[in-house]
C-alpha cells in the first residue's frame, strides 16, 4: 500500500533531501516550505504535492491540515526548524531567541495538533501504523558557547516528541527523534551567520561533514522499519565530530 507524507523544510537542505529519497522509494509526499518557487521546482523534479505555508502562522498551518486531509495520511516527518545568530547568553537578541522558539518548537506542537487526527484516522481505517518524525539536533543535548539560544529552542522541540511518545502509549503511532550533529548544507550555517566566509569557516578542513542525503537515509530507514519498531532517538555525527566542542580538522587517519 503507498504511503504519504508531509514533509515540511522541503526547499533546501534535509527536508528537500527526504522528499526525493521518499519519493524514491515510492511514497506520495506532500513538501511544505515558505518559498513557492523552490516547491515548484521540486514538483517539477520529484512529481510530490507542494504547500506553501509559514509554519510559525497558525492559519498556514490550520491551511495545510485542510490540502491534507483530502487522502490518508501516514507520516509528518518535521525537518523545517533553524538558528540565529551566535550570540553569548549576556549579549542575546531575545527577538532572535523567540523567533528560534517559533521556529523550532512551536512549530512542531502546530503541526502535532493539526495532523495528528488525519494521522489517527488513516491508522483506524487501513489498520496501520503512523508515524511523526521530528529533527532536532545535537544542539539540544549539549549546550556550547554561542548556541543558548539555538540550543533552547532545539532542547524545546525535543521535549515534544518526548511528551507526545508518553501521551500517546497504547496506540500505534511511533515518534521517533533524529538529532544530527554537523551537517554541511547549503544554508544552515549562511543563514545563521549571515556571512559565506564565515559559514564556510564552520566546516573548514573537516573531512566528510554529513551530508543532507545522509540525514535524509537514516529519516527513510527510520520510516522503512517495522511498523513495532520505534526509533526513539538517533543521534549521528560525521566521524570526524566527538561532541559538539569536539571537531577535528584534517584528514582521518589511524595513529601509528
Amino acid at each position: 500500500m503507498t504511503r504519504r507524507a508531509v514533509v515540511t523544510g522541503a526547499s533546501s537542505g534535509i527536508g528537500r533531501a527526504s522528499v526525493v529519497a521518499l519519493r524514491e522509494r515510492g511514497w506520495e509526499v506532500v513538501g511544505v516550505a515558505r518559498r513557492a518557487d523552490r516547491l515548484e521546482e521540486l514538483a517539477f523534479e520529484t512529481g510530490c504535492e507542494v504547500f506553501a505555508a509559514d509554519l510559525t502562522v497558525a492559519a498556514d498551518v490550520d491551511a495545510l491540515a485542510a490540502f491534507t486531509g483530502s487522502a490518508p495520511l501516514h507520516a509528518l516527518v518535521h525537518v523545517a526548524g533553524g538558528a540565529r545568530g551566535v550570540d553569548r547568553v549576556e549579549d542575546g537578541d531575545s527577538d532572535d531567541w523567540l523567533r528560534m522558539y517559533e521556529m523550532n518548537a512551536l512549530s512542531a506542537q502546530r503541526l502535532v495538533k493539526a495532523l495528528l487526527p488525519q494521522l489517527r484516522r488513516t491508522s483506524r481505517a487501513e489498520s496501520t501504523h503512523v508515524d511523526t518524525l521530528f529533527l532536532t539536533s545535537t544542539a539540544a543535548q549539549t549546550a556550547y558557547p554561542g548556541g543558548a539560544g539555538y540550543n533552547a529552542a532545539k532542547a524545546a522541540e525535543s521535549m515534544v516528541p518526548q511528551a507526545l511518545r508518553h501521551e500517546l502509549v497504547g496506540e500505534p503511532i511511533r515518534v521517533i527523534e533524529i538529532a544530527p550533529g554537523m551537517v554541511r548544507t547549503e544554508e544552515f550555517s549562511l543563514v545563521r551567520l549571515g556571512d559565506a566566509a564565515a559559514a564556510d569557516a564552520v566546516y573548514e578542513g573537516v573531512d566528510a561533514p554529513l551530508t543532507a542525503d545522509d540525514v535524509a537515509d537514516v529519516i527513510v530507514y527510520s520510516l522503512s522499519a517495522p511498523g513495532h519498531v520505534n526509533l526513539d532517538l538517533v543521534t549521528m555525527r560525521p566521524v570526524a565530530q566527538a561532541a559538539q566542542h569536539l571537531v577535528h580538522r584534517g584528514p582521518l587517519a589511524p595513529r601509528s
